[in-house]
């Protein structure tokens, strides 16, 4: 495994993330996700990189299915689970509570808790999209992380809000009638974004020291805080596991992944590529794209240079705001 990049090696630790304590690991092993699954990376980085007592409500999906196997978990914190549609919704109140009981004086912790959601696209695009922007509203103190692998993985492969146009899927099939999906995927963290919390990022689960470094940011927000990122799926991407980060990078070089942040609605971001790649090697990985010709990969790198010049235009306009 290799990556241009001065300075990747994999895996690596991360030397940010020590805290000033020693503690017990938060998100064990034993878990039953796949090999070369981006979820365990993003999971154990954010939560790795809070400092504070953290709290976890966990949406359905392949995060929840495969570490909570009974008799066993991977979670060593206080953990929720909950439905596709609601995990906004709990934790709102788990929080509530808990502020309720500091005003009291009745906690357990001289420092109040991060109270962290995980939760997939098809959970966060789609089901639970109602109950996340009603927590963003109310200015609820959490941060919310979708770990986005652009399709319903957990229950066979289907098509969600986030997956990227011609992608095949067990519900956008390709055939003569059709040719993958034939929508592109929601702006989601725009879409959060325009809730006009104090801060929005976007990250990958290739790159451990950005997200690092956004988890923090975020779990220190004065408000609600979100993280959406880019996670891979072996099974579902048609991809060898070994060549996971890889494909990742390679998401993140041709601008399909963005690296931003929002910070109170200023764009920047945290990484830019040069020069930006084509989107030939990223798509050309993966099984699930191989059945596109010329026109429509033309299609697809004119949405991707489309979306960067959009996001390019809000960075430069900010960037006299953060030098």
């Amino acid at each position: 495994m290799s990556d241009e990049r001065a300075g990747f090696i994999w895996p690596r630790p991360i030397h940010e993330m020590a805290l000033q304590e020693e503690r017990e690991p938060r998100f064990l092993g034993g878990h039953s996700l796949c090999a070369g699954c981006g979820i365990p990376m993003v999971v154990r980085t954010v939560l790795n990189s809070i400092e504070n007592p953290v709290v976890v409500v966990n949406a359905t999906g392949c995060l929840e299915v495969a570490t909570t196997r009974y008799p066993g978990t991977a979670w060593n914190v206080p953990w929720l689970h909950v439905a596709f549609e609601n995990s906004a919704a709990v934790m709102s109140g788990v929080e509530a509570a808990e502020r309720a009981l500091r005003r009291r004086g009745q906690t357990f912790s001289d420092r109040p808790p991060t109270f962290v959601v995980f939760a997939g696209d098809g959970g966060t695009y789609d089901i639970g999209l109602q109950s996340l922007s009603g927590a963003l509203d109310r200015g609820h103190h959490l941060l919310y992380v979708c770990y986005d692998n652009e399709a319903y993985m957990n229950t066979g492969i289907q098509r969600s809000g986030a997956t990227p146009v011609g992608a095949r899927t067990t519900t956008t099939p390709v055939g003569a009638a059709r040719s993958g999906s034939p929508r592109g995927r929601k702006d989601l963290t725009a879409i959060v974004a325009a809730h006009h919390i104090p801060y929005v990022a976007q990250a990958s689960a290739s790159d451990f020291e950005d997200l690092s470094r956004k988890a923090r940011r975020a779990a220190k927000a004065d408000g609600p805080a979100f993280l959406n990122v880019l996670s891979s799926c072996p099974l579902g991407w048609g991809i060898e596991a070994r060549d996971t980060l890889v494909v990742l990078r390679e998401a993140v070089e041709s601008g399909f992944w963005p690296l931003y942040e929002v910070v109170d609605g200023r764009y920047r971001f945290t990484y830019e590529p040069d020069p930006r790649r084509s989107i030939d090697t990223f798509v050309s990985a993966q099984r699930r794209f191989r059945h596109l010709g010329p026109d429509a990969l033309a299609r697809l790198q004119s949405e991707v240079d489309r979306d960067w010049a959009a996001l390019s235009e809000r960075v430069e306009a900010d960037r006299a705001h953060f030098s």
